[in-house]
């Protein structure tokens, strides 16, 4: 509901009174001896501050930060970057008075959202303007207000233009009603994100004309003799050839990373070093959210286990590791039990082995462990790719100028595909190894520039970068909720959809259709489905369906983990069951958010 009344310009007057600069230090600063306590220089990491009630008044509005020497306009929430943590309680009625103090010359916009990410709500409550509502205009103000029916770790975020890369996104806790499966005597929220000094509209800009510039680590001459040196002159040759018809490189691991982005942690640069406390002995639970905008992160503690006890909010067997790699938007929450050192380091890399960030776990402000090196730089294969070594020159790359199908397209038949999302009644397998058959609408499509020729489901599959590096490594295989299928029903029908893009044309959609000219995806209320997807791209995906749980299937097509945001790594097909018990229009999109820009968004619509 809204109320125009709100006087944009006094609460902007009031922000700006709090106003504060987030100071972050150069990157690279010379990290102290493990144990010693900080130079009086150092500037102690700001704290988010925690909002707890059913009733809570939120105020976006701008914040000038600086993480890098220089000062910018962030968008904020009551002038905290990140967000603040908001505290709601399973079985409580949650009221959230949200305002818009954005100014009037905001480069952010003059409408603003906030999105519950992971909540099951009324689709009204959901915050996607031209969905759920028409958004929040400057000086107006929305009341969310749903019943918590929910518990664990979450979080909230704009779904307006770019503002969620501009700083709007913060933790969202539930506390359970029922006891907890495990125990620990302190907490800490860990929220990683990436910030970057350029405005947001002018980053896709830049994705849109040189989608590679953060690329720079492209093979070397160099590189190629110590490959043929390796694996021979010819297979070098021809592996050269194979990357370069496809116009792309192996080293193409992400469209946005260190070159462009400051990450931080808790909205703490690594030199800023934020510091969880614990006392020894403690079990301490650490609440990891992916709050990034476009990047996955490598978490690990060097010298901790650590005990994954939940996914996405959700309660799972423990499974202990070293190790574990975050898409964005999706939470892990860990177990650790810090002893015997008076600090560790909370090591965060970005999966292209760019960048990272840490903070550190003490009995104390002010204090350092050891951060590791960056690992190696890893490369894509044509395995990650789901081409598995097929004979590429081979191609007939006549008519999809730069695209991999090593199998001829022309001989398929799509007559009953057009117009599909492909309706499978009867079908009753979870994601099939065989060939998959992709939609008619990527034939001759200007924005499909690759299709997977034998995806599977990469389930153990720890991902690129990670695989044999002496760390236990969490894979999706080793997931389990702790609760049966929560459902029981076996789906009534299976939607298959692929994941497509054009890398130089930074171009992304389902089936190759962009959002603007993609009909919304039907569903009937009550019934379950089978989502099929095949991600046809060279990129992970994260896929997140709004309003209801995406509850992943393993091989065999049994019940395995019930999540909000679903990895989807390249030339994966995954599968998982939907229950269709929210009525109204939801957003069904990847997670990266210059991927839904530019179009990989659907709308699914579930009507009785």
């Amino acid at each position: 509901m809204l109320f125009p009344s709100f006087d944009a310009g006094t609460s902007r007057a009031t922000l700006l009174s709090r106003r504060r600069f987030v100071q972050g230090l150069a990157a690279g600063g010379a990290m102290l001896a493990f144990g010693s306590r900080a130079s009086s220089g150092v500037v102690q990491a700001p704290r988010v501050p925690e909002l707890r009630g059913a009733d809570l008044d939120l105020v976006i509005g701008e914040t000038p930060v600086n993480f890098t020497g220089r000062v910018r306009t962030a968008v904020t929430v009551n002038g905290s970057l990140p967000a603040p943590t908001l505290r709601l309680r399973e079985g409580t009625t949650a009221t959230l008075r949200v305002r818009n103090a954005l100014p009037a010359n905001s480069v952010h916009g003059h409408e603003t959202s906030l999105h519950w990410h992971g909540i099951v709500l009324p689709a009204n409550m959901d915050g996607v303007p031209g969905l759920s509502f028409d958004g929040i205009h400057r000086g107006e103000a929305y009341v969310y207000r749903f019943d918590v029916r929910q518990a664990g770790t979450y979080w909230y975020h704009s779904h307006s233009a770019f503002q969620e890369q501009a700083g709007l996104y913060g933790a969202l806790i539930i506390d359970p009603v029922e006891p907890e499966p495990f125990s620990y005597q302190r907490e800490h929220v860990v929220l990683l994100s990436d910030w970057t000094d350029l405005a947001p509209e002018a980053l896709f800009a830049r994705l849109k004309t040189m989608p590679g510039h953060d690329n720079v680590y492209r093979r070397t001459v160099g590189d190629f003799m110590r490959d043929a040196s390796k694996d021979g002159l010819r297979a070098t040759l021809g592996d050269r050839g194979m990357w370069g018809r496809m116009r792309m490189t192996p080293s193409d691991l992400s469209d946005v990373n260190a070159n462009t982005y400051t990450y931080l942690m808790n909205g703490t640069t690594g030199p800023g070093n934020w510091t969880g406390l614990f006392a020894p002995g403690e079990k301490v639970r650490l609440r990891f959210i992916n709050g990034s905008s476009m990047t996955y992160f490598d978490v690990r503690i060097p010298g901790l286990d650590m005990t994954v006890v939940a996914v996405d909010g959700q309660y799972v067997h423990p499974v202990t590791v070293d190790e574990f790699r975050m898409a964005a938007a999706e939470t892990f929450d860990v177990i650790v039990e810090p002893r015997g050192q008076d600090a560790y380091t909370i090591f965060v890399q970005d999966s292209a082995r760019t960048g990272f960030v840490s903070g550190t776990l003490a009995v104390r402000e002010g204090l350092r462990a050891p951060v590791p090196a960056l690992d190696p730089r890893p490369i894509l294969t044509m395995a990650d790719m789901a081409h598995g070594g097929h004979a590429m020159p081979g191609m007939d790359h006549s008519q999809h100028a730069g695209m991999a199908m090593p199998h001829d397209m022309a001989g398929m038949d799509h007559s009953q595909m057009a117009g599909m999302d492909r309706a499978m009644p009867g079908m009753t397998h979870a994601a099939s190894s065989t060939a998959p058959v992709h939609p008619a609408s990527e034939v001759g499509n200007p924005l499909v520039d690759m299709q997977a020729m034998a995806p599977t489901s990469r389930l153990d599959d720890p991902g690129n970068g990670l695989r044999d590096n002496g760390r236990r490594v969490l894979r999706y295989s080793m997931l389990r909720s702790l609760f049966d299928d929560p459902d029981g029903r076996e789906p009534g029908r299976s939607v298959e959809l692929h994941l497509t893009g054009h890398m130089e044309r930074f171009a992304w959609s389902f089936d190759g259709t962009k959002f603007a000219d993609a009909a919304p995806l039907q569903l009937k209320y009550g019934e379950r489905v089978r989502v099929v997807l095949v991600n046809d791209t060279m990129m992970s995906h994260p896929i997140h369906l709004h309003g209801m749980w995406s509850d992943v299937e393993d091989d065999a097509g049994a019940f395995m983990v019930r999540k909000h945001t679903v990895d989807m790594p390249p030339g994966s097909r995954r599968s998982y069951r939907v229950r269709a018990d929210a009525l109204g229009r939801w957003a069904y999109h990847c997670h990266l958010l210059y991927h839904m820009e530019s179009g990989m968004m659907r709308t699914v619509e579930v009507r009785e």
